[in-house]
């Protein structure tokens, strides 16, 4: 009995191990996972070196220091909220996080520099989360997110609002590829309201969106957007509007020709010129259409037909109900479609890199949102930028956009999606479909109808010709005198005829 015990606990025994120990630890057996935690690890030692022993640079941190205690001195003129480095030019979000920042720190430099090197790897941690959910870089390539000098002085020895913007659009984006379309633009909303260069990821953000959300999600996704938008500019807005969106919202801001980095070759009267900003802005709309069309909707025909593929049916859809209301289906919400993730993380990072190639001055915190390369890396740390680092700069960007432009473009839908190109055709085959029986249902009613009222119609007529044949055989008979009881009503004088005429 004894030993039939021992047998079956040892034959048992592994089952209960993997019970309790559910195989070995994730983190073991993927390498993304591992090295991207020794990473973590050891980017967290760098930076509390840099914090302990590297001078902290003094740019912007009063300026928003004064900004912030404005603000909530009661402040609420766009106008009034100054600066050591000039005027406030940022959305309301950026307030508010500097309030909670200034709370936490005493508006003390050390403690900002320490919560900043939080944040540093918190949106390091958030980039290698995105990196590790695609097969965009392999593995090893991690390895470059953490070599860059200029990004690290950017979060704890600048303590620039960029910092926290480019963390709240990666949070998005890590949103954004689990299909969280509504949460990501919630936050990537709140990334805006901080900073508006997040703004150059909008275009490939809203083509995606388009691809993965009925007409009706996308409405309600940019109406969710924008109400954030209003909610953190209300106090503003109530009481000083113009003030507050001509500050906040400026797109016309002209940039100082000495802190460009990327454009620094170009004459300063250029530079500043209005027709040198319409020639980039006509150079960045021109060159997302080119990879809208050939690149991001090649598997769709392009960019047009994508986009007639998806308004068309609404129109006709809109068409048709307002002639007959339709129910709703199951086949009404198959629009939905699932995108790959690496799809997802090419779009948004090639369509934020276009806008950097055309932007009319980089400044040097404008390189948290930019990839690492060895080049591009040295011509962000030559401070301040020459004519030939410029110069540089920016054949460099156009050599990657060469090669990004090369590249074969991605099949966007997930492989377990049945939503293939061919869906638009499906869904308006069910559609139509839908249509076409509720259409059939209504004709059926009618002709049921018209069917009855053809079966009353020809029962009133024989009831009116036996009527008739009885009157007739009356007179036959010489019975005119009783007439009929269905003539009753009828007058004497055309009974005398009657009789006349039988005569």
């Amino acid at each position: 009995m004894a030993a039939r015990s021992t047998a079956a606990t040892q034959r048992n025994s592994p089952q209960r191990r993997r019970i309790s120990n559910p195989s070995n630890p994730k983190i073991l057996k993927d390498p993304k996972l591992l090295f991207a935690s020794a990473l973590l690890l050891c980017d967290s030692f760098l930076v509390a070196l840099i914090v302990a022993y590297v001078p902290y640079t003094k740019i912007d941190w009063d300026a928003y220091m004064s900004q912030v205690s404005g603000f909530l001195g009661g402040e609420r003129d766009y106008a009034n909220l100054k600066g050591d480095t000039g005027p406030l030019v940022y959305p309301a979000g950026y307030l508010y996080f500097y309030s909670a920042i200034q709370y936490v720190t005493g508006g003390q430099v050390y403690p900002a520099q320490i919560l900043f090197g939080i944040f540093y790897i918190v949106n390091l941690g958030i980039i290698l989360f995105i990196y590790g959910k695609t097969n965009v870089v392999p593995w090893w390539a991690f390895t470059l997110l953490c070599l860059s000098k200029r990004v690290h002085s950017i979060f704890v020895l600048r303590l620039f609002n960029d910092c926290l913007a480019m963390m709240l659009l990666y949070a998005s984006l890590a949103a954004l590829l689990y299909q969280r379309w509504h949460l990501g633009l919630i936050i990537f909303s709140g990334a805006v309201s901080i900073k508006m260069n997040v703004l150059l990821y909008a275009p490939p953000l809203l083509l995606l969106m388009l691809k993965a959300m009925s007409i009706s999600g996308v409405i309600s996704a940019l109406a969710g957007a924008a109400l954030l938008q209003i909610l953190l500019g209300m106090p503003f807005i109530m009481s000083h509007p113009f003030a507050y969106v001509s500050r906040a919202f400026n797109l016309g801001r002209v940039f100082i020709h000495f802190w460009s980095v990327n454009f620094k070759f170009v004459p300063e009267p250029i530079f500043v010129s209005k027709a040198f900003a319409i020639l980039l802005l006509i150079a960045h709309l021109g060159l997302l259409t080119a990879f809208a069309h050939y690149r991001w909707c090649m598997h769709e025909g392009g960019l047009f037909k994508f986009l007639y593929s998806r308004l068309d049916p609404l129109k006709l859809k809109f068409a048709l109900t307002s002639s007959f209301p339709l129910k709703k289906s199951s086949s009404s919400h198959s629009s939905a479609r699932v995108l790959r993730k690496e799809y997802i993380v090419t779009t948004m990072f090639v369509g934020n890199f276009i806008g950097i190639v055309c932007a009319r001055s980089l400044h040097y915190q404008f390189y948290s949102c930019v990839m690492l390369f060895i080049g591009v890396e040295f011509c962000w740390n030559v401070f301040p930028s020459s004519i030939y680092s410029s110069a540089m700069l920016l054949f460099l960007h156009l050599v990657i956009l060469v090669g990004l432009w090369s590249a074969p473009p991605e099949y966007p839908y997930d492989g377990h999606d049945s939503e293939d190109p061919k869906q638009s055709t499906a869904d308006m085959s069910a559609f139509v479909q839908n249509l076409l029986q509720q259409m059939q249902s209504r004709f059926q009613t009618m002709s049921d109808s018209i069917v009855t009222k053809n079966i009353l119609f020809s029962m009133g007529s024989r009831i009116n010709e036996l009527e008739s044949s009885i009157n007739d055989l009356k007179t036959e008979m010489g019975m005119e005198g009783s007439p009929s009881p269905m003539q009753q009503s009828k007058p004497v004088a055309d009974e005398v005829k009657q009789d006349e005429g039988s005569a």
